[in-house]
């Protein structure tokens, strides 16, 4: 199978967004916004909802490897039932097809085809750019996570706590969230992890937080997040496997190879925090010393 038969509408369109019309950036822009399902209407609603041409519509969808809008559709309509899939319907889809081979051979090459998919539609300049806020010492940090990717959130803080001041893990209950964004100013960055089955709060908190100013960071999956309308960089990961649950290990790769890009921009700092940390250790004697 051609490997942009794999791809969503989404990752086909920020792979080819460069060679796309003036007007059929716009679309793609619009679709984006409210992904997928501002893709779903009439072709005549689409294109009136974007403020374009039917024909750029269609035009669209052949550039990006369609036979047409309804083609595209189909697919987006495919991907809005993947989004809202509970863990009962993704055990069903992949138990009914799966090969005899053990499990061990069948997860670990769905993960690295969602490792080799991930690296194909990351943006290099967004990464960096990602890296570089993170880095900013005039920022303060705020990272939250869901239901399931808060541990995402508490990896990502436990290293960045060590490389630099002013940043904080959000409790994972959101009705104190709002006692956090009380704290952050205009330039701050909201770092927040969501994949599907889309939280309705984490949506919330980043309409309210981009309102005051503060600079939004997405970690999502490749459908991407309803916050995402909201982000100023999103970092989107494959996350399918043959589970009942979908899988954070690209997600996590990406994760750590930020924090790596954070300690290069950071070095110095990071080193006298280091050494610092290390002799508190040695102080409280937390770990076991051999000699």
């Amino acid at each position: 199978m051609d490997d942009a038969e794999n791809l969503t509408v989404a990752e086909r369109i920020r792979q080819q967004f460069e060679d796309l019309t003036r007007a059929e950036r716009q679309l793609a822009n619009c679709m984006l916004e409210d992904y997928p399902v501002s893709g779903l209407g009439s072709i005549t609603a689409v294109a009136e909802t974007s403020g374009v041409s039917t024909p750029t519509v269609a035009r669209m969808a052949r550039k990006l490897g369609f036979g047409g809008f309804p083609q595209m559709q189909a697919q987006l309509h495919s991907e809005l039932k993947a989004t809202i899939s509970n863990p009962i319907n993704k055990h069903d889809l992949w138990a009914e097809n799966a090969p005899g081979t053990h499990i061990l051979n069948r997860f670990a090459e769905a993960v690295m085809e969602n490792m080799r998919q991930t690296l194909r539609q990351i943006n290099p300049t967004d990464f960096n750019a990602v890296a570089q806020l993170l880095s900013d010492p005039k920022r303060d940090i705020y990272a939250v996570g869901g239901r399931i990717t808060r541990s995402m959130a508490d990896h990502f803080f436990t290293h960045m706590q060590v490389m630099r001041s002013g940043v904080t893990l959000m409790a994972p209950n959101s009705n104190t969230w709002a006692h956090y964004v009380l704290n952050m100013k205009e330039g701050d960055v909201l770092v927040a992890f969501d994949i599907r089955r889309y939280e309705h709060d984490i949506l919330r908190l980043a309409e309210v937080a981009k309102s005051r100013g503060v600079t939004f960071i997405l970690f999502t999956d490749q459908w991407g997040s309803p916050a995402g309308k909201f982000a100023t960089h999103s970092l989107n990961s494959r996350i399918e496997v043959p589970s009942a649950w979908d899988s954070l290990v690209v997600t996590l790769f990406l994760v750590e190879a930020v924090i790596a890009a954070v300690q290069n921009e950071t070095w110095d700092e990071t080193k006298d925090r280091m050494k610092i940390l290390e002799e508190l250790f040695d102080q409280t004697k937390m770990f076991k010393k051999f000699i």
